[in-house]
């Protein structure tokens, strides 16, 4: 697999303000609308989202980056893994729709739970600009031109639930709506920051595989803990309802990579 020398094609504004309106859309839905209700609703969302991420990552993502030999993309997969289990003791898991409130919590428990959501979704942003339209190849079919779009719209599909999670969390803790609306705000900006720092540095294409690698591993994390949490009785059985959405995920998954 050989990257692109000539100048990789910058995300366009509408990218951005999807990463951002995303995190907007599912923290607004928290703190305006009936959370307990809602709440019921956030299994069947995040297993559809954990499906599509792990079809786009098993069946595009990963083959991509591992067609190419260099650069050791195993060792960033494995690094993105567990960097998503040291980023999940800051945030509680939210990025899986953990919803563990505290009552009167302190301002460091909401602030540990924000910067672990921030800095994966900075993590998250950063390879996308260097995989849009031009892709792995020099080859610009329509399978690898849409590449970076395909990441684009798994990681908006997880930052719905991910926001809605964030929101109902910070809601149930007793925080004020002010440090809500900072919160939402600040989380909703370091994906495009993540994107927009990555541009910067698109020309080193190296690093645009490196990171992507980075982004597998942490998504393999997130997808398959949503997978394997979608019973939510541990009765190691899934519903057809669950199962379903699951099914709907991966078609989907599949039917955007052909």
């Amino acid at each position: 697999m050989y990257f692109c020398s000539t100048l990789l094609i910058h995300m366009a504004l509408w990218q951005y303000a999807l990463l951002f309106v995303s995190v907007l859309l599912g923290g607004g839905i928290a703190l305006l609308g009936d959370g307990q209700r809602l709440r019921s609703r956030l299994p069947y969302l995040l297993s559809f989202s954990g499906a599509f991420l792990l079809g786009i990552t098993a069946l595009e993502l990963i083959p991509e980056v591992f067609t190419r030999a260099e650069g050791r993309p195993g060792v960033w997969l494995l690094g993105g893994f567990l960097l998503q289990l040291l980023l999940e003791s800051l945030s509680q898991g939210v990025e899986h729709g953990h919803i563990h409130t505290r009552h009167n919590a302190s301002s460091t428990f909401g602030l540990g739970v924000l910067l672990g959501l921030c800095m994966h979704a900075f993590i998250e942003g950063l390879p996308l600009s260097g995989l849009e339209d031009s892709g792995f190849h020099a080859e610009h079919d329509h399978r690898h031109n849409h590449l970076g779009q395909h990441l684009l719209f798994g990681i908006v599909l997880h930052k719905i639930p991910a926001a809605f999670a964030l929101g109902l969390l910070l809601r149930f803790s007793g925080y004020r709506k002010r440090f809500i609306y900072l919160a939402l705000l600040l989380f909703a900006l370091m994906g495009p920051l993540g994107a927009w720092v990555g541009e910067r540095w698109v020309s080193d294409q190296l690093w645009v595989e490196s990171a992507l690698a980075l982004v597998i591993g942490s998504l393999l994390h997130i997808s398959t803990t949503i997978l394997f949490e979608a019973d939510s009785q541990r009765q190691h059985a899934i519903s057809w309802r669950k199962l379903m959405v699951i099914g709907l995920g991966l078609g989907l998954a599949g039917l955007a990579v052909v």
